[in-house]
């Protein structure tokens, strides 16, 4: 591959047991991991593409002690890789180790309380190291949504979240972690603690200083604690798993449901045949919403607060007009809460479909929502004249212009040879994506496996500004080196 996606297991002798033996110390009693076997799956990420190494894992269970860790690391120039439930797909939370540099791993999985949730004012605080789906629960305790939904959130974490500022299936509506975060309490590179951990709509108080932190991939300090916000429980819900014909038919449908259901309409899904195909193939107890197949798919979902609302009536109204139209041609509305968790499955199921398929080459891109039928268009003449046999998985977020635009290696290719293309094949699907006004990382960040993207499309000013705020903040670069922004 022309990337060094799978790094070399290194001896690491660099720090001494003696400076290792006080990291200990200072993560706590039960706050460290140093055994190979027990390290391995916080070595490698999700899909493979990047495994590395590390002398030792911190996990510390206070901001204190993180505070403590990060000064020690500072004044000794160890090297410190923040990690959350390690659910990324760019190696952002891999660490990279040398000989001459290992780094340390310093995981939130015990920073995990809920410190408050405030209903009134609703907003939740919470450690960084709690599960998304905790988070979700406790709102949801209290009567009321912590909106973020996504694939991994059994898994993933809340400090990962703000660190890669994730998506997800309900942008549409709620907006980016951007959008939901109102405070954040961070240790700093050198151990100081940036206490902005306030619940606040309206606090116009100079620069807005955690957002330097949220999208940052942990290289400017490490998030102890968050406060969110929170929104009304839905009362009403309707959800459909509808066909169309082709992306235009799916553009049109969006339109013509934001103009006609409004700001309830929450979700927007959608994906090409062969995403399907993969999940009905490879994930067990997964069953088709329809009776026939179809090129595209949509998956479209109402809520809403209101006690009065009939969400259901208003869904079922809209797509009769649509299959009139010919604009839809075939659904289902779910009728029970199964059925409805049964079409998220297969959308949330489309990631690790592929996956088991075999090799593949992903791209995870916005544009402006009016351009994703032309995009998906070029993209797939292109990757289907360069790579015969290559099979495009399409799916994402439509409402918010972000496609997951994939490729599975052609049947019975060499995995190895497939993956060798990566960097020629990201390129051109990265160019078509700037040619129509978008973005070549949507979602996923930028980790290991896009600094060089992020050099050729963000460079100049961009990345000059970028590294200034990182040589004041991390003068010794400490923090997750190499991500991001290249190291050196």
């Amino acid at each position: 591959m022309a990337r060094l996606y799978i790094s070399r297991f290194i001896s690491l002798t660099a720090v001494s047991s003696q400076l290792l033996a006080e990291l200990k110390a200072l993560a706590g009693p039960g706050g460290h991991i140093e055994d190979p076997a027990e390290l391995a799956a916080s070595l490698t990420e999700w899909r493979g593409l990047f495994r590395g190494a590390a002398p030792l894992m911190l996990m510390p269970d206070s901001t204190a002690s993180v505070a403590a860790i990060l000064a020690f690391c500072h004044q000794h120039r160890i090297a410190v890789v923040p990690q959350g439930g390690n659910t990324g797909l760019v190696g952002g939370a891999i660490p990279h180790s040398t000989a001459a540099r290992p780094e340390i791993l310093l995981s939130a999985r015990r920073l995990n309380r809920i410190r408050a949730i405030d209903a009134a004012n609703y907003s939740i605080t919470a450690e960084a190291g709690c599960v998304l789906a905790t988070v979700q629960a406790a709102a949801a305790e209290a009567g009321r949504l912590f909106p973020l939904s996504l694939a991994a959130e059994g898994s993933c974490q809340l400090g990962g979240n703000i660190s890669t500022n994730a998506g997800g299936t309900a942008v549409l509506r709620f907006g980016n972690m951007r959008d939901l975060v109102l405070g954040l309490e961070v240790v700093l590179p050198d151990g100081r603690v940036l206490d902005g951990l306030r619940s606040l709509r309206k606090d116009n108080t100079g620069y807005d200083l955690k957002q330097l932190f949220i999208g940052a991939e942990g290289t400017l300090g490490f998030i102890t604690a968050a406060s969110c916000k929170l929104f009304p429980q839905p009362r009403h819900t309707a959800t459909a798993w509808l066909a169309v014909p082709d992306v235009a038919a799916a553009l049109a449908l969006y339109g013509a449901a934001r103009d006609s259901l409004g700001d309830e309409l929450t979700a927007f899904e959608f994906a090409n045949h062969t995403s399907l195909d993969f999940v009905m193939r490879h994930i067990p107890g997964s069953r088709a919403a329809l009776g026939s197949n179809s090129p595209w798919y949509v998956l479209l979902e109402l809520s809403t607060a209101r006690e009065s609302a009939d969400t259901g009536t208003d869904l079922e109204h809209f797509l009769a007009g649509m299959l009139e139209r010919h604009t839809v041609t075939d659904g289902v509305v779910a009728t029970s809460g199964a059925q409805r968790n049964a079409f998220w499955g297969l959308r949330h199921s489309m990631s690790e479909g592929q996956k088991i398929e075999g090799a593949s080459i992903k791209h995870d891109i916005s544009v402006p929502v009016s351009s994703i039928g032309e995009f998906v268009a070029r993209a797939s003449a292109w990757a289907e004249s360069s790579v015969p046999g290559v099979r495009v998985v399409a799916f994402g977020h439509l409402g918010d212009g972000n496609v997951h635009f994939n490729l599975s290696q052609p049947v019975g290719a060499d995995p190895a040879a497939f993956l060798a293309r990566w960097d020629e094949i990201a390129a051109e699907i990265h160019q078509i994506a700037v040619d129509f006004g978008g973005s070549f990382s949507a979602e996923h960040g930028i980790g290991s496996l896009k600094v060089a993207e992020l050099e050729r499309w963000r460079g100049g000013t961009t990345i000059e500004v970028m590294r200034a705020i990182k040589g004041v903040l991390d003068p010794h670069n400490i923090m997750n080196p190499g991500k991001l922004l290249r190291a050196g």
